[in-house]
């Protein structure tokens, strides 16, 4: 026979509080949450963890299952990576890639932002080429010219994304006020852009060397010194937006703002807001485009580290920091700019060639 009596039935023997046990008898709507907690809750969250603690150990430790169970040096097979790709890892970062890209098209034609077509769309382009390439080779590590697509678009897709970012911390600029900047926002877009463009071109001209065999070790020079010029940047950029919202949390400007936005002024008096007065739609853009561009950075060291070790060195000759310090990385930064996107932070059909 069941038990219908609440005060004693499983569910609340384990509340040994006599006030809590009377709480939830009284109360029903209590009562019920307390059984869906125990009921539907816990074992979701036992399910989720379970399957993300298997998820993480096949990243990690799953990716190099070729490395474990191939030798680097296999006389029968050239592979030029050092190792042979892990086909579901190469579908997995296609299929994030190719979803990523698609809803970036979509949200760009669907908000009127086309300045992010030329930049995350773009990147998202090269990422998939790239990944299709490793996964050419994954099934035939031979192939030259798969080497070639994944080695020439993988290490030059991240810099069209990188614009993007310079692009919104410009926009922001202009909506929060660009006094507090220490470059005016025209000039400031320019120089980052132009940078991000010589990077593109050292990267390419290095990749497409680097995938030769007459001048591999040239092309890896080239591609590292184009790799050191986009981290400078980026670091660069960096302390500029560091400089800019500590400068505007203090209200410290370089210049006189004129025309100041009005959430500013809304107590009267422009003085002491700091960045709690921001709007939420204008910090959870700031966040956004922040942890986007701490991403690309983690990607720039790693790379960077990577061709400085050489091509034959123990970096680039280990799958699972490939897969996790570029292709992940990349990967958050785009979907990041997905879930926190401009047009729907800043407003439709904003604009980023004005600046």
């Amino acid at each position: 026979m069941v038990n219908r009596d609440i005060t004693t039935g499983p569910l609340l023997s384990r509340y040994t509080d006599s006030r809590a046990r009377q709480l939830l008898c009284k109360n029903r709507t209590l009562l019920f949450l307390a059984m869906s907690c125990n009921y539907w809750i816990r074992p979701l969250a036992r399910l989720t963890r379970t399957f993300c603690i298997k998820f993480a150990t096949l990243l990690f430790l799953g990716m190099s299952e070729s490395n474990s169970t191939i030798p680097i040096f296999i006389p029968s097979i050239d592979s030029q990576y050092g190792y042979i790709p892990t086909q579901w890892v190469c579908i997995v970062f296609l299929a994030f890639f190719g979803l990523a890209g698609v809803l970036h098209i979509l949200e760009a034609i669907f908000f009127k932002v086309w300045w992010l077509l030329p930049t995350a769309c773009l990147a998202a382009l090269g990422e998939v080429i790239g990944w299709s390439g490793r996964f050419w080779s994954s099934k035939n590590p031979s192939n030259h010219n798969a080497f070639l697509m994944q080695i020439s678009t993988t290490i030059i897709s991240p810099t069209p994304l990188l614009a993007a970012n310079f692009i919104v911390f410009g926009i922001l600029l202009e909506r929060l006020g660009s006094g507090y900047s220490f470059f005016r926002p025209k000039r400031y877009i320019q120089m980052f852009c132009c940078i991000d463009v010589i990077a593109l071109v050292i990267q390419a001209v290095g990749g497409a060397l680097a995938s030769t065999q007459t001048s591999s070790a040239l092309g890896g020079h080239i591609a590292l010194a184009g790799i050191v010029v986009q981290l400078a940047s980026i670091l660069f950029f960096i302390s500029l937006v560091i400089d800019y919202y500590l400068r505007f949390h203090r209200n410290s400007p370089y210049r006189a703002i004129q025309n100041p936005p009005k959430f500013l002024d809304k107590a009267g008096e422009f003085s002491s807001f700091g960045i709690s007065r921001m709007p939420r739609h204008l910090r959870l853009m700031t966040i956004g485009f922040a942890f986007s561009t701490l991403c690309i950075l983690i990607r720039a060291i790693y790379r960077t580290i990577e061709l400085a070790d050489g091509w034959g060195g123990r970096i680039i000759d280990t799958q699972v920091y490939f897969n996790v310090l570029d292709g992940m990385m990349i990967v958050l930064a785009m979907v990041t700019l997905n879930v926190l996107h401009p047009g729907l932070l800043l407003g439709r059909g904003v604009k980023g060639t004005r600046l």
